[in-house]
């Protein structure tokens, strides 16, 4: 069987497919016909964030049976029009999980202790110590919209720099919330009046685009 593999993946991994007896065809980059074209010669698909696989792709599948997105989302796959040509459509929601939250954690302490500016300053030949002093994060509040996977791992680590934790998500229950140390809240400005700090970890969808805006300012 045949794997497409459209967007960079490491050595590594396209090792373990060819271990596992698939024919790989690695093509970083394909777009438009090109694109297609490979597709339906293709029992598989892999993709990252970089391809776009569109109803239009799809119309005439192919051998395609599989795509998989190597990540959480599949926001840049059509799953409606995969679907109805009989393509099962997967991603790999745990991969990145902690890679992702440590990234949250290094922006963040980027942005309270004013990181790139402070560098930016000093790599213009100033020393402004006192404008780049930065906030202590024990002792404040931590708002974190969605408490799935990343947002569960973000919530573990702010515990541990001794942050209260306040979690805004419709499907956390009260025994969950407790078990993870964290304060449910019912209702979003409830959240973002009570938290020094607001980290978001949910979907892109019709109903979370435009979550967050001037009018909670």
């Amino acid at each position: 069987m045949q794997v497409l593999v459209s967007d960079p993946l490491e050595e590594s991994g396209l090792e373990v497919l060819r271990q596992a007896g698939l024919e790989v065809q690695y093509a970083p980059g394909l777009k438009g016909a090109a694109l297609r074209e490979a597709l339906r010669s293709a029992d598989g698909l892999i993709v990252r964030s970089g391809t776009r696989i569109t109803a239009e792709h799809l119309e005439e599948p192919g051998r395609l049976r599989a795509i998989v997105r190597a990540g959480v989302g599949v926001d840049n796959i059509d799953v409606a029009a995969a679907t109805r040509k009989g393509i099962v459509v997967m991603n790999t929601p745990g991969g990145n999980t902690l890679s992702t939250a440590e990234h949250t954690w290094a922006l963040l302490l980027a942005l309270v202790r004013h990181v790139p500016r402070a560098h930016a300053s000093l790599c213009q030949g100033r020393w402004e110590r006192a404008q780049f002093v930065g906030t202590q994060l024990a002792g404040k509040t931590l708002g974190i919209v969605g408490l799935g996977r990343v947002g569960r791992e973000v919530a573990r680590r702010a515990l541990a720099f001794d942050m209260k934790v306040l979690a805004y998500d419709p499907f956390l229950s009260a025994e969950r919330a407790a078990q993870l140390g964290v304060t449910p809240i019912g209702q979003l400005d409830e959240l973002l009046a009570q938290c020094h700090i607001l980290t978001l970890h949910v979907p892109l969808t019709e109903e979370t685009r435009g979550f967050i805006g001037a009018h909670h300012v």
